[in-house]
């Protein structure tokens, strides 16, 4: 049975109220600190004169009392850093596991998805402005802690969580805890992430995750600065941290004309993958298409992405795919004969011929995570 978000909230009402975090206030009044959505952060240190420190992402917000961090999702109150997004999601979904997108990861599997308001960027063409660009207490949300997210994704038959749409790096001690708890009961966890964090967090929450969809969203720092308000380097290192505690990656490139539509550039990246991560991560170039602050630019033009297809396997990556391009079937080859071993038309899988992670014709493995 298809579920969407709808469906999801009447079926929730009687059990998970909707509810709003109150708002920020004069810092002596503490507003917050009383609501179930509020928890002191993981990560963070205390400075000078009542300051705080947020040690969760590389923006590394110095914070004074009653102040609120980029994300718009920490705020110290007295000498203390919360995150004011603790069980409190805005949108909730149960999707295809394809839609993250990961395709080398428990096809035809459903995902719990859901996300708090708040990012960590401010991407000018963001396709979920109207959640990340805000924050936590500015929007409808579900009263859904940790336990009733798992047992939510067991009654919708998922296999796995998702933690996706906004930024899941401002809700991270949600999703960690929420990840810790789905993973001893035997549901894996998806991260779809712009991969902006601390080393140390990352370490830490790939002892609970199983996938990450990661954004590179550039190969220019310069890019990164103007497009996304961040820097290249710490994504760089975010993406080698997660690929050698093993948790499967894929990665994700969304083309965006005039921005990041260089052929030189994606080469660079893809040549940087095969060299540093391996030739079998899946490298997933997106069409853009009009969003946000960039509506005056058109959509990247199909003949581009397949000129970028096409030089991102020729500096050696294997499994190279072209996302938000309608009516397309995507195959997932087998890397030594060649044979389509799954199919996809869509969000809809077609075929998956994998016998145990191979091959039924030659009988080599195909990366990925597929039982």
């Amino acid at each position: 049975m298809k579920t969407n978000r709808r469906t999801f909230l009447k079926a929730a009402a009687a059990g998970l109220a909707s509810s709003l975090v109150p708002g920020l206030g004069q810092a002596d009044q503490n507003p917050i600190l009383g609501s179930a959505h509020v928890r002191e952060a993981r990560f963070w240190e205390r400075l000078d004169d009542g300051r705080v420190r947020c040690g969760t992402c590389p923006h590394g917000c110095v914070l004074a009392d009653g102040e609120r961090s980029h994300c718009r999702a920490k705020a110290n109150f007295s000498g203390r850093l919360y995150t004011l997004s603790y069980g409190n999601p805005c949108t909730v979904h149960v999707d295809p596991v394809e839609k993250k997108p990961a395709l080398h990861f428990l096809p035809g599997t459903r995902a719990f998805s859901l996300a708090v308001a708040g990012c960590n960027f401010r991407c000018l063409n963001c396709q979920n402005w109207e959640v990340s660009q805000t924050s936590p207490d500015r929007t409808r949300n579900l009263d859904l802690p940790p336990e009733a997210v798992v047992a939510s994704a067991k009654k919708y038959g998922c296999a796995s969580i998702a933690y996706t749409y906004s930024e899941p790096v401002s809700f991270y001690e949600y999703m960690r805890d929420t990840a810790e708890r789905a993973a001893g009961e035997g549901l894996k966890n998806i991260w779809v992430s712009n991969a902006y964090i601390n080393p140390r967090a990352v370490e830490e929450l790939c002892n609970h995750i199983h996938a990450a969809s990661l954004n590179l969203k550039s190969f220019s720092d310069d890019t990164y600065r103007v497009l996304n308000g961040g820097r290249l380097a710490p994504v760089l290192d975010t993406l080698k941290i997660v690929h050698s505690r093993g948790v499967w990656l894929e990665i994700i490139h969304l083309v965006v004309p005039t921005y990041t539509d260089d052929l030189g550039q994606i080469r660079a990246m893809a040549r940087w993958i095969a060299e540093n991560l391996d030739r079998e991560v899946p490298f997933h170039l997106l069409r853009f298409t009009p969003r946000y602050q960039l509506l005056h630019l058109p959509p990247t033009p199909e003949d581009f992405l397949v000129q970028a297809r096409t030089a991102a396997r020729e500096e050696g990556l294997k499994h190279v795919y072209m996302g938000n391009v309608p009516g397309g079937t995507d195959v997932i080859v087998c890397p030594d004969c060649g044979r389509v071993v799954v199919s996809r038309r869509g969000y809809l899988l077609l075929e998956n011929r994998l016998v145990h992670g191979a091959c039924p014709d030659c009988g080599a493995a195909v990366a990925g995570r597929w039982e």
